[in-house]
């Protein structure tokens, strides 16, 4: 096999950074105080409450796990039907929701994460959900709460553009789009911290995938974006805070008629 930068850069997949690593000069061990387990935020800034477990289990289709994993699949076209306030509440739970506060900077979570750092934001870009306006909103997983960040004039074509026009990403209900803060997880494991990062995304997009199956509705990832247009769509610096992972989420149209 010729040499190429491919041999270079399987390295990332490897855990042998760690071995040349020295841990002693994190922040973490040199006393520097945990970031943030959530994205600061203007308290005056509009906010929703997200709906509780006595709701959205009553929404819940589905519940049996094998049959979840053995129907588990991408789904790239969706029903012109809205998703209920309570199915996107389940939904934000399942990939994000906090389980237990653990200390002032750490949470554990409904998704594991390299020692609970939990570096991932959750923006939900909402084009067609009961009770809520379109526009751009931001998971409060703290206090299970939407923040309201703006309007998005043109949400399914800004979606899709910014996608390399993939038209199926503006078009379901609601477009997850995770983010990530690097420096929660740099914290703790210093330049080890990447790889573990995407392990993490990879966690918070399986339980995407279950809990829609659940819901009878239908997700996709997406990892082909163009990353600045995505940050800028979001408003974000692309530095210490950038777009890492999404899923466009909707009503399965194999769910509704027995068949693709």
């Amino acid at each position: 096999m010729a040499e190429t930068n491919y041999t270079v850069n399987r390295q990332f997949l490897k855990d042998s950074l760690r071995k040349r690593t020295d841990f002693s000069v994190t922040d973490q061990n040199r006393g520097v105080p945990a970031p943030p387990i959530q994205k600061p935020f203007d308290p005056g800034a509009p906010r929703i409450k997200l709906a509780g477990s006595e709701k959205w289990t009553k929404v819940i289709r589905n519940a049996n796990l094998d049959t979840l994993v053995s129907s588990r699949k991408s789904r790239r076209n969706y029903a012109k039907e809205a998703l209920r306030f309570e199915e996107l509440s389940f939904l934000l739970w399942a990939t994000q929701g906090v389980r237990k506060m653990a200390g002032p900077g750490t949470a554990y979570r409904t998704v594991p994460s390299a020692g609970a750092r939990h570096s991932l934001e959750t923006y939900v870009a909402v084009l067609n959900v009961e009770g809520l306006n379109p526009g751009l909103y931001r998971f409060l997983p703290l206090s299970s709460e939407l923040l309201f960040i703006r309007e998005l004039p043109d949400a399914q074509l800004s979606l899709s553009d910014a996608a390399f026009g993939q038209k199926f990403v503006g078009s379901g209900a609601a477009t997850f789009i995770w983010s990530c803060v690097p420096y929660r997880m740099e914290w703790r494991y210093g330049p080890t911290a990447y790889r573990v990062i995407l392990l993490d995304a990879g966690h918070v997009c399986q339980n995407l995938y279950l809990a829609c199956e659940a819901l009878g509705a239908g997700t996709c990832a997406v990892a082909a974006y163009d990353q600045e247009a995505m940050d800028d769509l979001l408003g974000l610096d692309g530095q210490d805070e950038f777009v890492i992972y999404l899923a466009p989420v909707g009503r399965a149209k194999v769910h509704l008629n027995g068949g693709e």
